[in-house]
């Protein structure tokens, strides 16, 4: 992705205040490895999201440091400008946040992911704001498995019309499923809502789409995620630390 003609690599930071973003990455990684083997998969087949909204440049600046790549965000102009002071092209951006019809333009323009796609407006625009020349946006349907009115994402019974829509719209190639199931603390709870999601990914592939993305589970549930097939988990607190949520 072009952050425009100029760009500089991210360096390690050095002394103390490096090696606390490298450990916690590296204690969030163990814990991907553990799960990956005990549901039986290669842990190189979960990827790690470090999902950095509400810090700056310089939190993202040092995990990245550390060997981290793919970065999610939530709030669009907050994304744009760690892009514009980072100008890393090293960095993979995704964007996990819900869409509003006129950010889809910067989303299309600016980012390689998009896991919060939950209906064909917004698919429509993305396709057909994304520049000419740039490689097919990647794409997650955001499903609500457990029907929250506060989330956003699209009821189970519309996915299959939802997935079939988006997966022929050019500029866009359809990977898989996104999902924030309702929080609990109850390991059972957690995998029987990831399992939904797995099943709606399993359902979709049956009828011929070739998904090969489950992006669910974060930094309290990341194991019942994995242990139910989930490719990708969006990881904050866990390496950042708690958010401050100012306004």
């Amino acid at each position: 992705m072009d952050n425009g003609p100029e760009t500089r690599k991210l360096e390690p930071e050095t002394g103390s205040a490096a090696g606390a973003p490298c450990a916690r990455l590296q204690a969030v990684q163990a814990r991907i490895a553990r799960a990956a083997d005990e549901a039986g998969c290669d842990p190189a087949t979960v990827a790690l999201l470090a999902v950095s909204k509400t810090f700056g440049a310089a939190a993202v600046r040092a995990v990245a440091a550390c060997g981290q790549r793919e970065f999610g965000e939530n709030y669009l102009q907050e994304a744009l400008e760690k892009q514009a002071e980072l100008r890393d092209p090293t960095l993979v951006w995704h964007f996990i946040g819900p869409i509003q019809s006129n950010k889809t333009r910067a989303i299309a323009e600016n980012f390689s992911w998009v896991h919060s796609v939950d209906r064909l407006k917004i698919a429509e625009r993305l396709s057909a704001q994304r520049p000419p020349g740039f490689p097919p946006l990647q794409v997650c349907i955001e499903v609500n498995v457990s029907g929250e009115a506060s989330k956003g994402g699209v009821g189970p019974a519309e996915l299959p019309a939802l997935a079939g829509a988006v997966s022929r719209l050019p500029g866009l190639q359809l990977r898989g499923l996104m999902a924030i199931p309702a929080p609990t603390p109850d390991v059972a709870a957690q995998r029987a809502a990831f399992g939904q999601v797995r099943e709606l990914f399993d359902s979709l592939r049956a009828r011929g789409h070739g998904l090969d993305t489950l992006s669910m589970g974060m930094s309290g549930d990341l194991e019942a995620a994995i242990l139910e097939g989930a490719t990708i988990v969006r990881i904050g607190t866990a390496l950042f630390g708690e958010r401050n949520y100012l306004g």
